[in-house]
């Protein structure tokens, strides 16, 4: 089996279309859907469906693009050992940090130690607020993830590092004052909250805790961009709810004055390092897996 099928294959499905997939690998579009003709006639079955909206997998072709994204990394991290041989670790790994987590305020962090610990090890970084992690962990486009969430989930493993702590992040005028004990919750009902989507793993958590005591949660902003949530709860436009390593990066980066306070009843969820069932990690993921355990636990000082 030529590899190049499997990228081509890959490359299909990422952008949804042969057309688009055709000009990004610079290969003639009836060449291209030659390539996948000789791919479903290998494996005896239609792996993508057509219409005029794009192409979409089905569930033979899911699978094939599971097994191309190994095949297809095994490869790519063949070639970095043969290059590397007796030198170093070498190969490029793939990180999903959850957004709006203590695992975002990693990144620069692992970055900086992969960098200086095993520098022939290319790290790929993603933030994103519209994929689905675990999904991506399954079809092997990640290698690991610090997620929200303790699982069981079929085909993902999860490895619960720590507890993360929700608080309250207000400009001083909205009249909350300074101290260590926590707010209630029912004493929040009168602000007005900038937070992230519904399906946001953390307003999920916020929205619940409200739920149980009873409270109404006005939200009047839904943020994706920390940077953007930063200078909004820093110029009094709306309070926010974060786990406490945002919560301290939202005060630290503001510029107007805030208060940051925990909350009563205590809002928290659990922090995991996941990979796939499927695939075993490298031996430059196996590095950088051990760094994130490494920096996740400084986390709990």
């Amino acid at each position: 089996m030529d590899t190049r099928r499997f990228k081509s294959f890959v490359v299909i499905v990422d952008t949804g279309s042969i057309t688009r997939a055709a000009d990004i690998l610079h290969i003639a579009q009836p060449a291209l859907s030659q390539q996948l003709a000789a791919l479903e006639e290998h494996f005896g079955t239609k792996l993508l469906t057509r219409s005029q909206q794009g192409v979409v997998m089905t569930d033979a072709g899911a699978e094939v693009y599971r097994h191309a994204q190994i095949i297809l990394r095994q490869m790519d991290q063949a070639r970095a050992d043969v290059t590397a041989a007796g030198k170093h670790l070498a190969g490029r790994v793939s990180v999903g940090l959850t957004p709006f987590s203590s695992a975002a305020t990693l990144s620069f962090e692992l970055l900086a130690e992969t960098r200086r610990r095993h520098p022939g090890i290319v790290l790929h970084l993603t933030e994103s607020v519209g994929q689905t992690y675990s999904q991506m962990l399954m079809n092997n486009r990640l290698e690991i993830a610090l997620i929200h969430g303790a699982g069981p989930m079929k085909g993902v493993r999860f490895d619960p590092l720590l507890r993360e702590d929700f608080y309250l992040v207000a400009h001083e005028t909205f009249g909350i004052e300074a101290g260590d004990t926590p707010v209630p919750i029912s004493a929040l009902e009168p602000l007005p909250f900038l937070m992230p989507p519904a399906y946001n793993f953390v307003r999920r958590a916020v929205e619940a805790a409200f739920a149980r005591s009873r409270a109404n949660l006005t939200v009047i902003g839904e943020v994706e961009v920390i940077r953007t949530l930063t200078r909004a709860v820093g110029s009094g436009l709306g309070a926010t709810i974060m786990p406490k390593a945002v919560a301290d990066r939202i005060v630290s980066e503001g510029a107007g004055p805030m208060i940051c306070r925990s909350i009563s009843p205590r809002i928290e969820e659990t922090l995991s390092l996941c990979v796939s069932e499927f695939a075993p990690l490298s031996e430059p993921a196996l590095a950088v897996q051990e760094l994130l355990r490494e920096l996740t636990e400084r986390l709990k000082h």
